[in-house]
């Protein structure tokens, strides 16, 4: 009786720190052969800011407006889609890559999902432009497809880190009820006159 009531014991003194190793475990990624693909998307975005957005106005340029923004004739599009790239698809993707925090990433893929949303329109917006402004440049092309790859991307990882997660937590409910379950057992076998210390 005293040999079940020490592994019990045993048990019961390393539960606490399994469980926080578990939920450490679970609230980190492991994105693997994916975070080359998004280190990668990450330079050829930083690239995209150099290449002509619209005419000669390159995408560092929409950024910061200055006269040759004025003469192309911005939109509010093309400025916020460039500002979301820049936040979410160079900042947050390169926070998630080197924190490897779920909640990090999940935010970088949140955001390049808005900026690739956003991307669409602000192309659509180029391409109906006022006779004699330009239309898209490459680099705003090149942008929104590396956006559209990053949230792709984002979201594999981050599919893959909730399925571990849950899989994580449904073995653990499993083991914690089998654990209740053998108390219970224990405590209904005891004979009724011992008291429950012995």
């Amino acid at each position: 009786m005293k040999g079940k009531k020490q592994h019990r014991h045993d048990f019961e003194a390393y539960r606490a720190d399994i469980e926080a190793a578990e939920r450490r475990v679970a609230g980190e990624i492991d994105p693997g052969g994916r975070g080359l693909v998004v280190a990668i998307c990450v330079f050829v975005l930083l690239g995209a800011f150099l290449l002509p957005h619209t005419g000669s106005v390159r995408g560092w340029d929409v950024l910061f407006p200055g006269s040759g923004t004025d003469r192309a004739l911005l939109t509010l599009p093309s400025r916020l889609f460039m500002w979301l790239a820049l936040v979410f698809g160079v900042g947050f993707s390169l926070l998630a890559l080197v924190t490897r925090r779920w909640t990090v990433a999940w935010v970088a893929l949140a955001g390049s999902a808005i900026a690739s949303a956003v991307g669409l329109l602000a192309v659509w917006s180029r391409q109906t432009a006022v006779q004699g402004h330009p239309g898209p440049g490459i680099g705003l092309i090149l942008a929104w497809i590396t956006l559209i790859v990053l949230t792709f991307h984002w979201a594999r990882v981050v599919w893959s880190r909730t399925a571990v997660q849950l899989a994580a937590e449904a073995e653990r409910r499993r083991s914690t009820a089998e654990l209740q379950s053998r108390n219970l057992l224990e405590d209904l076998s005891r004979p009724e006159d011992q008291p429950p210390g012995q």
